[in-house]
C-alpha cells in the first residue's frame, strides 16, 4: 500500500469516528442528531497527562470528548488528607468526568496495614476499580481486601521486563479460580512486545479482562516506536471486534505515554482514529 493511500484510509477512518459517540457523552459534551452508540467505552489514562496539572488534565479529557477517567496518582495523590481526597474528587466529578478506576498502583508490602492502605485511597476516591501490579505472593491478600472493600482488581502485565507478569497469561493462571473482582488490565503495547497474540489474549481472559490500556507501536515488539493510534502495527480493529463479540463492559483507556510535555494533539488523534474502528465496524 502506497504512502499516500495508506495516509487517505487513516484519515477516512477517523473521519469516521464522528458517526459515532458514546450516548454519556451526548449529556455531557452533546452531539449531532444520528450519532451511535459505541459498543466499547473509550477513556482516558491520566497517566498519558502526567505533566499537567490537574485542573488542565480535566480539560483535556474533555476535549477529548469522553468521561472517563482512569486516575493516576499525579493527579490524586496518595499523599493527600481524606479531606484533600474528597475535594479533589469533587472537582473532577463536577466537571462532569466519572472515575472509573486508579492505577497503576503497585502493592508493596505482603501486610495488612501495606494492602489496607491503597484500598482506603481507592474508597475514598471514588475508584470502583484498581488497576495494580505486585509480587505474585501479595495477591491472596488483596484478594481479600477486594471482598471485603467491594473494589474490583486488575492485574496489569508490563511486558518483558515484567519479572511476574509479562502477559496477560500470567495473571490469568494466578487470578482464575479467585473471586471474580481479581481479573486483569491488559495492557496492548506490553502485551504484543512479548509475543503474544493480544486478540487471543482478549477473548481467553473472558470475563475477568477488567481494564484495558489501549496504545500502539510502529515496531510490535519496540517499546520506543510508540506512536499515535492508527500510525502502527496494532491490530485495533481486531481488538475492538473481539471487544465487542464478547460484550466487554469495562473501558479502554488511551495510555499515550509519548509528548508527555503536550500530549493532547496525539491524543485527539488516537481517540479519532479509535472512533471511527469502532463506527466502520459498527
Amino acid at each position: 500500500m502506497s504512502t499516500t493511500r495508506r495516509t487517505f484510509l487513516r484519515s477516512a477512518v477517523a473521519a469516521a469516528g464522528a458517526a459515532l459517540i458514546d450516548p454519556t457523552e451526548v449529556a455531557l459534551f452533546g452531539t449531532s442528531r444520528g450519532s451511535r452508540a459505541s459498543p466499547v467505552r473509550l477513556g482516558v489514562a491520566s497517566y498519558s497527562l502526567r505533566n499537567l496539572p490537574l485542573d488542565r488534565a480535566i480539560d483535556a479529557v474533555k476535549a477529548l470528548g469522553t468521561r472517563y477517567v482512569n486516575l493516576k496518582s499525579f493527579h490524586m495523590p496518595y499523599e493527600l488528607t481524606p479531606q484533600e481526597i474528597a475535594a479533589t474528587r469533587r472537582t473532577i466529578e463536577s466537571a462532569g468526568l466519572q472515575i472509573v478506576g486508579g492505577g497503576t498502583i503497585t502493592f508493596e508490602h505482603d501486610t495488612d496495614d501495606g494492602v489496607r492502605k491503597y484500598f482506603d485511597y481507592a474508597k475514598a476516591s471514588g475508584m470502583p476499580l484498581i488497576v495494580a501490579t505486585s509480587h505474585p505472593d501479595v495477591l491472596p491478600r488483596i484478594e481479600r481486601f477486594a471482598k471485603q472493600y467491594d473494589i474490583r482488581v486488575a492485574i496489569h502485565n508490563h511486558g518483558p521486563e515484567d519479572q511476574h507478569f509479562p502477559s496477560p497469561y500470567d495473571v490469568l493462571a494466578r487470578v482464575r479460580s479467585m473471586d471474580p473482582r481479581m481479573g486483569l488490565c491488559i495492557d496492548m503495547g506490553h502485551t504484543v512486545r512479548t509475543g503474544t497474540d493480544v486478540v487471543r489474549a482478549i477473548a481467553d481472559a473472558g470475563t475477568r479482562l477488567l481494564d484495558m490500556h489501549a496504545k500502539d507501536l510502529r515496531d510490535l515488539r519496540d517499546e520506543k516506536t510508540q506512536c499515535i493510534v492508527g500510525q502502527g502495527a496494532m491490530p485495533i480493529a481486531a481488538i475492538f471486534r473481539q471487544l465487542g463479540a464478547m460484550q466487554y463492559a469495562g473501558c479502554v483507556n488511551l495510555e499515550y505515554e509519548i509528548e508527555p510535555d503536550n500530549p493532547l494533539p496525539g491524543m485527539q488523534q488516537s481517540f479519532a482514529f479509535m472512533r471511527g474502528v469502532l463506527a466502520g465496524i459498527g
